[in-house]
């Protein structure tokens, strides 16, 4: 593959009103697999925000105005358009991020699926019409889009995190700035081009990469033309945001950190559970706000399950992205790599085992192997924080009621994992888990059609699914005499 082409393709300044515009200064991104530089991107400004909110409040009103199936057909031919260049957006987000090809590939289909859900969405905004109870009038209501909206992406999914906003967005009729995270602003100005290219009209995106985020989201959080901010990213940043965007009390969706635990009970399907535990764990190495973080296995299978995880983990091979023989590549950064270290290191002084990794093999790279603790202590960090990486602290519990107070014992919501063959007890777990999604027997649950979302301090809001849409759109009453 000619990376060198591929790098020379992405827009290399900012991008607003539809076209590449350069920057006063620009920024490096770094491959992770070897600290080496990618490419120099522009590095917006507050006064480049301002610029891609005009363009946005510029064709808001005919964006709004064009016909629904019209929106829809123009979604539609961006999802081809990503299907098409599906190796070329893998390998770019391959590079950037680091997750190995065959999981930049899987991001690229279910990104893509955004857009092809949405292209059907945009036909069925709905609204009612009915008499008043009273009889002395007729009830219309109706659902228009809220307006220019901000979204602020993360590092992990540089594709799928986009179009999961996007998506619904544009299908309402709103018109959206992206700021994609520092360490990933590739794969989203690539992607900016390619919809360019398939139609989609001037102005109605601008993405805005930047070293500097704080100035270029507090001028659109302070401009009372910005109507919804829609974030994913970590709780206290999240919290920020809300802050800030009261002032204009504007509509927020928040999808935050998580610590999802993945709990095994004694009725499991032990080799299904482990099959799950691989997915629900490993995809994206870990670096992913629904990854199991914590395992709460019942004591009577603990060992069992432990053993098999093991043997599974120890066959995760380390390696650059884009070698086909990795099946694990590297984290994000230096600083992630500190993180995990320092939690597997706590875990570790409060008496867990390391049953299989725990040591980064050093070296250039943000490199760290799979990893499984084994007899993890209640007081342990990683079963508090979401570790982000390649690491499965397992713990155990005797009770289903313990099982289900441990799966609750943390202030996020986000998404949980159940293995059992009971229907009663995986309906009764599921409804009593503190959490937005819940998998049974799964290790997989995202899905456009389904909504995404968290309770407690994992956020709220939902994309995805019926309900992704109804975060782009205002309801308005309508009142008709009789």
């Amino acid at each position: 593959m000619d990376t060198t082409a591929l790098l020379t393709s992405v827009p290399a300044g900012l991008w607003i009103g539809g076209a590449e515009r350069q920057a006063t200064s620009t920024f490096n991104v770094l491959d992770p697999s070897n600290g080496e530089v990618l490419a120099a991107v522009g590095d917006a400004t507050a006064e480049d925000a301002v610029a891609a909110l005009d363009a946005a409040c510029a064709v808001q009103a005919q964006w709004a105005a064009t016909p629904a199936r019209q929106r829809g057909e123009i979604l539609r031919s961006v999802f081809e358009a990503i299907t098409e260049r599906a190796d070329d957006i893998a390998a770019l987000m391959t590079l950037e991020m680091g997750k190995v090809l065959a999981e930049s590939k899987g991001e690229v289909t279910y990104g893509a699926e955004f857009f092809r859900w949405f292209a059907e969405e945009a036909v069925r905004i709905g609204g009612r019409y009915t008499s008043s109870p009273a009889g002395t009038g007729r009830i219309v209501v109706t659902k228009q889009p809220v307006g220019p909206c901000y979204a602020i992406t993360p590092w992990n999914f540089p594709l799928a995190m986009g179009t999961r906003k996007m998506g619904p967005a544009f299908a309402a009729g709103c018109t959206m700035i992206v700021k994609p995270a520092q360490e990933t602003p590739l794969t989203m100005l690539y992607l900016a081009k390619l919809m360019d290219e398939a139609g989609l009209p001037k102005g109605v995106l601008s993405v805005l990469p930047t070293s500097s985020p704080g100035p270029v989201t507090e001028a659109l959080l302070d401009d009372g033309r910005l109507r919804k901010l829609t974030f994913t990213g970590s709780t206290g940043v999240g919290k920020s945001l809300v802050k800030q965007s009261a002032d204009k009390l504007l509509r927020t969706s928040m999808e935050l950190g998580g610590n999802a635990p993945f709990i095994v009970f004694d009725d499991a399907d032990i080799d299904a559970a482990v099959d799950g535990a691989m997915l629900a764990k490993m995809r994206n190495g870990g670096e992913a706000c629904t990854a199991a973080n914590r395992f709460h296995v019942a004591n009577s299978v603990r060992e069992e399950f432990t053993e098999k995880l093991v043997k599974r983990m120890s066959e995760v091979t380390l390696g650059n992205g884009l070698d086909e023989s990795a099946t694990l590549g590297p984290l994000i950064n230096d600083k992630q790599l500190q993180k995990v270290t320092e939690l597997v290191s706590d875990a570790v002084s409060r008496g867990a085992t390391v049953a299989v990794g725990g040591v980064a093999p050093g070296g250039p790279g943000n490199f760290y192997p799979a990893t499984v603790l084994a007899d993890v202590p209640a007081g342990a960090r990683i079963l508090k924080e979401e570790v982000f990486g390649p690491v499965a602290p397992i713990t155990g519990f005797d009770t289903e009621e313990e099982g289900i107070a441990a799966a609750n014992d943390t202030e996020y919501g986000l998404a949980a994992y159940v293995y059992t063959r009971s229907l009663d007890r995986a309906l009764r777990v599921a409804e009593g888990i503190q959490s937005g999604m819940v998998g049974v027997n799964r290790g997989v649950i995202s899905d456009a059609a389904a909504p995404f979302g968290g309770i407690k301090e994992s956020g709220f809001g939902r994309e995805g699914g019926t309900e992704g849409i109804e975060e782009y759109l205002d309801t308005k009453y309508i009142a008709l005499p009789k």
